[in-house]
């Protein structure tokens, strides 16, 4: 056992080592004899020693080995001697590994630590903790193995509990990230990336191995060995990931219809119970698809009814709506839970991209989208991703949170459209549109924000000041000019207007300070949200007609059309659709059946005390007619777009505009 370190393991007081010299000089037949004695405890003690050790040459190699060392690797020790260490507990298979054991054994590195599983002779494998440290006042190293096989057991059981859902034991969330991340890391880039840095260890492997003149054949036999191994997994690798396989990731990320209701009407415990059968179906519709597609796929549980399948080599979006379409089949059939009988649906989001370049957040938020548009869409259903559909979603959120700081920042203005009589031309009023100037998008239509700003309730404010603004520029109008008649102004107002602020008070207040008079003001509100009104909405529309405002519906025609709302209503206008006014071509492609419905609006309208203003008029055509079945004002391309103050103010003073 010439490979044990002589000399103490730990030091001694120097005063010692001066005892220990004198004595020597005195009586060096004890200190030989000292000497022995100590080698001997010291070979007895590696010997029996419960931690596997081996110590090993410069060259790799084997030259003792304690009995648990022998245990372990379940073989004898002369059969171990003069084999190389790195094959014994599989130093090669990896070039960072072998890299590192070979700088121990130049005396290039203090000692290096890894973890490898092992192969015992009768079958069984485990786990062991590899340390390689040089011995003392040698050239030699100690090579010790630790069995961790019950430490990793009991982490590997840890691990499980930490990564599975203990309702459904699918994996939970924090695994289905580790694999996504792990799938998004494995890119076909990514294994070329692999394989370059292999390539560069590797000459440096040459190059290292070259300046060791002192490598034993064998143990050079080892290295060449271990890699070619490393260099073979590096390749399988790559070829999983690269030539092999697509390099794209597929996700179905879903959420059950209606699962809230079960909860709450049957319990908890009833609610686990349909989420574990409901992964049990998910998991035999990922294993059916994985198995014919030559892959498997991961099923988990991210929380609450929110499940998601993650399919590592999609072949496309035709293989993730085969799956998709599978899921909904599959839950389509009631089940039966402990005598209750549970049917439910799901809506899925399917996102499918190239592992390269895409993020785990990206791909989770493109998924978190389109199981939005499913739900959106009516549930029950699976929809694909889709670019220009989450354009047109990304550009709505710019609008929304931007929109009310836009308002301070004085990015809206108004333009108005002429209300113009049929009967003589003349101008009686103006239509204020608003439009938003976005430093970005550039002029923006109503259409663009309007919904968001009612969403978001920003529509208060913002209607607040087109009120004032409008009412400012009606006022300075008829200032302009004192002798031609005045002209009302007409301001579209959201219901949510007369429900989240106090229209009645801010419309008198707003008249008060401009100076305009009340009937110089008509205020627009769709007919859906006028017909019907009731309790506020009916009280704040009676006291601004008795205020002396003008109430129109706008778009009448399209919403219920209950005329037996506009007998009980304080109502001055109706505003007929455009769709009605478009069927009034000229004589040879007019529409009979719209004449007759607008004639009969007309007729009822003027029995019932109201003005009738037709939108859309674009042809003299349409206007004729309309002026024929006694139509009162009409609002279109005919006369006027939407245009600034300035072109409505030499509107008042012209001539009147007949058509």
């Amino acid at each position: 056992m010439s490979g044990i370190p002589e000399g103490p393991v730990h030091p001694e007081p120097p005063e010692k080592h001066a005892a220990d010299t004198t004595l020597t000089e005195r009586h060096p037949e004890r200190s030989a004899e000292r000497r022995a004695a100590e080698l001997r405890d010291y070979r007895a003690a590696f010997r029996v020693a419960q931690l596997a050790m081996a110590v090993v040459d410069q060259d790799g190699v084997v030259v003792a080995a304690n009995d648990s060392f022998c245990t372990l690797l379940g073989t004898e020790a002369e059969a171990l001697r003069e084999q190389a260490a790195s094959d014994l507990v599989d130093l090669a298979s990896d070039g960072r590994t072998w890299h590192a054991y070979r700088e121990v054994l130049r005396g290039r590195r203090s000692r290096f630590r890894c973890t490898r599983r092992l192969k015992h002779p009768d079958g069984r494998s485990l786990w062991a903790e590899v340390t390689v440290a040089p011995v003392p006042d040698s050239r030699r190293v100690l090579l010790s193995i630790a069995d961790i096989s019950d430490r990793r057991e009991l982490q590997a059981r840890l691990r499980h509990l930490q990564m599975h859902d203990p309702v459904t034991r699918l994996p939970n969330r924090a695994l289905f990230f580790e694999r996504l991340a792990a799938a998004l890391e494995s890119s076909p880039q990514d294994a070329q990336n692999a394989q370059d840095a292999q390539n560069a260890q590797d000459a440096q492997d040459a190059q290292d191995a070259e300046e060791t003149e002192a490598a034993g054949r064998h143990a050079g036999e080892t290295r060449a060995a271990g890699e070619a191994a490393a260099r073979d997994a590096i390749s399988s690798s790559y070829e999983s990931y690269g030539y092999g396989r697509t390099g794209r990731i597929g996700l179905c990320y879903l959420d059950l219809d209606g699962f809230k209701a079960v909860n709450d009407t049957l319990g908890h415990r009833v609610g686990d119970r349909l989420l574990a059968a409901v992964a049990g179906r998910l998991t035999e519709c990922a294993d059916s698809d994985g198995h014919t597609r030559g892959g498997g796929h991961l099923v988990a549980r991210l929380g609450g009814d929110e499940f998601a399948i993650l399919v590592e080599d999609s072949t496309g979006t035709e293989q993730l709506a085969d799956l998709a379409s599978s899921v909904l089949d599959a839950l389509q059939h009631p089940f039966d839970l402990a005598g209750q009988r549970l049917a439910v649906s799901a809506s899925i989001g399917v996102v499918e991209r190239s592992g390269h370049g895409t993020t785990a957040t990206s791909l989770m938020q493109a998924a978190d989208t389109t199981l939005y548009w499913a739900k959106a869409d009516g549930k029950a259903r699976w929809t694909l991703f889709d670019p220009e559909r989450n354009a047109h979603r990304m550009t709505r959120q710019a609008l929304s949170s931007t929109l009310r700081p836009a308002v301070e920042r004085g990015e809206f203005g108004l333009e108005y459209q002429p209300l113009v009589d049929l009967a003589d031309g003349a101008v009686r009023g103006v239509e204020a549109l608003v439009r938003w100037n976005h430093p970005q998008f550039g002029p923006l239509a109503p259409n663009r924000f309007i919904g968001i700003a009612e969403e978001d309730g920003s529509i208060v404010e913002l209607g607040r000041w087109v009120l004032r603004t409008a009412c400012l520029q009606a006022r300075q109008w008829q200032k302009d000019h004192p002798r031609e008649r005045p002209i009302f102004v007409s301001v579209n107002v959201a219901v949510r207007q007369v429900w989240d602020s106090d229209l009645v008070a801010d419309v008198a207040g707003i008249l008060a300070e401009t100076g305009l008079a009340p009937h110089l003001l008509q205020l627009e509100l769709t007919e859906s949200a006028v017909m019907g009104s009731a309790g506020r909405p009916l009280q704040a529309l009676q006291a601004l007609s008795d205020m002396g405002v003008r109430i129109a519906i706008d778009d009448f025609g399209t919403g219920y059309s209950n005329l037996a709302y506009l007998s009980r209503l304080p109502v001055s206008v109706l505003k007929l659709d455009g769709s009605f006014v478009r069927g009034f071509q000229d004589e040879e492609h007019a529409n009979p059946a719209d004449e007759l419905i607008v004639e009969a609006l007309v007729h009822l309208a003027h029995r019932l005390g109201l003005t009738v203003t037709a939108e859309c008029v674009e042809t003299s055509g349409q206007a004729s007619r309309l002026r024929r079945i006694g139509c009162d004002t009409g609002q279109g391309w005919l006369y006027s777009r939407a245009v600034a103050p300035d072109r409505i103010a030499e509107l008042i003073g012209a001539e009147p505009l007949r058509v």
